[in-house]
């Protein structure tokens, strides 16, 4: 890894000599710390807090990278970029790991303790931020670890504690009797948006339940039912004709015995199966809320690891899915279950542990969300509102807000922010606050924790010493500037981030929401370890290096979209750099030893010196637009075209020819638009491939210690050459189709043939005078004539340029028959051209609302496209007339 400039670069690209060290060199340096004390503008972002459970995966890398991109380009455009790191607890994924590590061990959590759990969950959390840091280092990631920060260090939970008590004590917190949706493998309460639905094969149970009386039965359907030993209720709509008469009187609940109402309410759908359905308060939100308004009793016959409990009777010790099992042969056995209709249904699973599901009464911390979604929509009806990118996304956020339900925030865990409410042990009183109670001995503090996404909602601010408003971090640095996340967690997490911002700071959190997708497999097919076809991102480092990754994820896709990985367009990145690294060595090699002062653009250019001038400015003004656009694939794009195309492909190739010439002017200024090329390309190019930008950078003449620290490039004006750059598209043009026409008659470069150009005007002609020696070099012509009106030699093949016409005598090589064909081809692409261009300017919604450069841009290409038309029309009827 080499500091200073020095014109011998290794011959082979091998990224992981040039990446090894290079982090460590940086973190040295200091380049990715924040500096408060500047009069910079600051540029905040916050990672997304990664599990502390261990590997990344490749939304992580895709994530990150983005966020990377985003804080370079800005620390290099002069601004104090923030970039902060941190990691998140993952209450329920890291209990479940630390959990199975000690059944590996022959113990339990409760043979150690709550205490002693925590303490080794803590070593675990210490054990994978290091692998997690590894990682960062690995991707190249520019943060600043002097502020990292956990979701549970003190700074953090001081400002959970500080949240749960001021709205507990606004009454936007209570503690409640509520169907939650429970995971029985992990033995907690989880959200709805934690909950995964999928389609499964299950049933309907058609049953009647006998009336008390003797007179009759009601039909009733479930897909559960082991539920209906806790029913409570059957009912029916009150204005059903067919059960009008039922109402009031009651059903005897098979093998329970127990008597029950049939009950009348507006919920049944009339419609749907028989008209009647059971009621079980306990075990279904639906059935919970009609029992409140009946004031019905609340049957639990389930245990919290989904077995069935003593209220089960005989199948008590069951698990509810055996239990299904046998009940359903009893009932048949008794002629109550006469029908069992399949269904396909879909049934919610968790998200963390992948057991069903189980609606579950249970006593449970809510937070009451529609006072503070109400406040979140009207922050979108503001001037200083989230900017959501694509802004589809925020009719995607706005539709959840405005149909949220209460959020359930206990957790029954050990690892987390213990809830701060205490329970007098004699009196029942709860004491919620930011310390026990002053007779502490009397109080028994909550056993729950609360939900992992409550502290992360807190993370924009938490991290920069709220609840300290006079924190001169957070005064500089919140709200923050962007957010880069995945569309699958705005419920999760972007959206709680915003409310809990605007009840705690009164400000946005972020200014803007970068939205991508998912990373998907080759076929399209979700990632998972079911289905093997995950990728490691730390594999693919190892194989192509963290260039050709991160180049790959940002540029792969637009904002908002999946991204499927190719393993062969990583191949073809690492081949983009390999070509930016021998362009590189080929330019250092040439440059004799030249320092950045000796630079100097002020005297005679050539041609294509103008040219690839022009076309520099050109990028740096359209990869600034569109990176402060977020439009990272179209960056992409102008990145590659301009240097796989323009500077390596072309540039390089006519650069050799002062380059191994006699004139040194010439060579001198070459050598200095190749340092200045080079410089500002590997600059535009640092925040995508941060690795061999810096090892390249190094190598060139410049100033300063780092790339990560020098400046952003901006467009010289005085280097933009209009004229000079057109003249080079028509030389390129020439070119282009002189080999095209050797190509088709397998005619070499190295087989001298006479070359015709006849030009439109005298100024064009002037061009290719004073050019000749580059269509010489290229088209390796018998001989070359230039001039307007040139009549094209009998059996010549043809090509149409802007500005000219090229004429090859091929004798004996042309089948006349082949080039009208290959003519009528060109002439109908011309006539299509024509026709579309010409429909743009005749439609009046184009004219009225096109800026005037488009129209007059459009009206050249018409022009253009015209004269091209007409000269090959006018070569095929030359050529029949042979």
């Amino acid at each position: 890894m080499s500091t200073e400039n020095n014109t011998s670069m290794p011959t082979k690209y091998d990224p992981q000599t040039i990446e090894a060290g290079r982090y460590e060199w940086w973190l040295k340096g200091k380049y990715f710390e924040a500096q408060p004390e500047s009069d910079k503008t600051p540029y905040t972002i916050v990672i997304p807090p990664p599990n502390v459970t261990g590997k990344l995966h490749l939304g992580h890398a895709w994530d990150t990278t983005l966020q990377d991109i985003m804080t370079r380009m800005k620390r290099m455009q002069g601004y104090d970029a923030l970039w902060l790191p941190g990691m998140d607890h993952a209450g329920i994924a890291t209990q479940a790991r630390v959990e199975a590590k000690l059944r590996e061990e022959g113990t339990t959590r409760y043979d150690l303790g709550r205490e002693k759990f925590v303490e080794e969950t803590w070593k675990w959390k210490d054990e994978y931020a290091g692998h997690i840091r590894a990682q960062w280092a690995k991707l190249g990631l520019g943060l600043d670890y002097t502020r990292e920060r956990f979701t549970l260090d003190e700074g953090l939970s001081k400002a959970v504690q500080e949240v749960f008590v001021k709205l507990y004590n606004k009454g936007l917190i209570y503690r409640g009797e509520y169907i939650i949706n429970w995971d029985p493998a992990t033995k907690t309460a989880i959200s709805d948006i934690e909950v995964i639905h999928k389609d499964i094969q299950g049933a309907f149970y058609h049953m009647r339940y006998p009336l008390a009386d003797g007179t009759g039965s009601i039909e009733i359907a479930t897909t559960r039912p082991e539920t209906m030993l806790g029913d409570t209720a059957v009912a029916v709509h009150p204005e059903d004709e067919r059960y009008k008469h039922l109402i009031g009187k009651t059903v005897k609940l098979p093998i329970v015995g127990r008597e029950i109402p049939i009950i009348a309410d507006d919920y049944v759908d009339m419609e749907f199966g028989s008209g009647a359905v059971k009621i079980t308060p306990a075990h279904d939100p639906n059935d919970f809320e009609i029992g409140n308004r009946h004031n019905l009793p609340r049957i639990l016959v389930m245990n919290e690891d989904g077995s069935m409990n003593k209220l089960a009777g005989k199948y008590e010790g069951m698990d509810r899915f055996e239990c299904r099992k046998e009940i359903v042969k009893d009932l048949q056995e008794m002629a109550i279950l006469f029908n069992v209709e399949e269904h396909n249904h879909s049934v919610g699973h968790s998200e963390r542990s992948g057991a069903v599901v189980e609606p579950y009464l249970s006593t449970q911390w809510f937070v009451k969300m529609q006072p503070l979604a109400n406040e979140a929509i009207k922050l979108q009806e503001a001037e200083g509102k989230v900017n959501f990118v694509p802004d589809r996304f925020e009719k995607t956020y706005l539709t959840w807000m405005e149909n949220v339900h209460d959020w359930c925030i206990s957790r029954q865990l050990w690892w987390g922010h213990r809830i701060p409410a205490w329970y007098h042990n004699e009196t029942g009183e709860i004491h919620v606050g930011n310390e026990a109670p002053a007779d502490s001995e009397n109080w028994s503090q909550d056993n729950d924790v609360l939900d992992t996404w409550f502290s992360s909602a807190l993370w924009p601010f938490s991290t920069m010493g709220w609840p300290d408003l006079d924190n001169e971090e957070f005064k500089r640095y919140y709200p923050t500037d962007a957010l880069v996340t995945g569309y699958d967690i705005i419920f999760f997490w972007v959206s709680r981030m915003i409310f809990q911002g605007i009840e705690f700071t009164e400000q946005r959190p972020f200014k803007d929401v970068l939205i991508h997708g998912l990373v998907r497999a080759e076929d399209g097919r979700k990632m998972s370890k079911s289905l093997g076809n995950g990728v490691d991102p730390m594999d693919v480092i190892e194989k192509y290096g963290a260039d050709a990754l991160r180049y790959f994820l940002s540029t792969g896709s637009s904002p908002g979209q999946d991204l499927r990985y190719s393993t062969e367009k990583v191949e073809a990145i690492w081949n983009f750099a390999n070509k930016i690294w021998n362009a590189s060595r080929f330019a250092l090699m040439n440059m004799d030893g030249m320092t950045y002062e000796e630079i100097d653009l002020t005297g005679e250019k050539s041609v294509a010196d103008a040219w690839i001038l022009t076309r520099l400015n050109e990028t740096i003004d359209q990869v600034t637009k569109l990176a402060d656009r977020y439009e990272f694939g179209e960056v992409g794009r102008a990145l590659y075209n301009f240097i796989w195309d323009d500077f390596c492909d072309w540039y390089i190739e006519m650069a050799k020819l002062p380059l191994y010439g006699e004139d040194e002017t010439a060579k001198k200024m070459t050598r200095s638009v190749l340092a200045y090329v080079l410089d500002n390309t590997m600059r535009l190019l640092h925040p995508f491939m941060p690795f061999i930008t810096e090892e390249i950078w190094q190598n060139l003449p410049h100033e300063g210690e780092s790339i990560t620290i020098a400046a952003w490039p901006v467009a010289d004006p005085a280097l933009t050459d209009k004229t000079r750059a057109t003249d080079m598209k028509l030389l390129m043009d020439i070119i282009r189709a002189v080999r095209n026409i050797r190509a088709e008659v397998n005619t070499p470069l190295s087989k001298k043939v006479p070359l015709y150009i006849s030009a439109k005007d005298d100024a064009t002609v002037a061009v290719l005078e004073a050019n000749r020696s580059y269509i010489e070099r290229f088209c390796n012509p018998e001989t070359l004539t230039l001039g307007n009106n040139i009549t094209a030699p009998g059996k010549s093949m043809s090509a149409v340029v802007t500005g000219a016409e090229l004429f090859l005598p091929l004798e004996g090589l042309l089948n006349i028959d082949e080039e009208l064909a290959r003519l009528t081809k060109e002439l109908a692409k011309w006539q299509g051209e024509v026709k579309r261009v010409q429909g743009k300017l005749a439609n009046e919604r184009f004219m009225s609302k096109a800026p005037e450069a488009v129209v007059a841009e459009e009206r050249a290409k018409e022009s253009d496209y015209l004269e091209k038309y007409a000269a090959v029309e006018r070569r095929m009827q030359e050529l029949k007339e042979i």
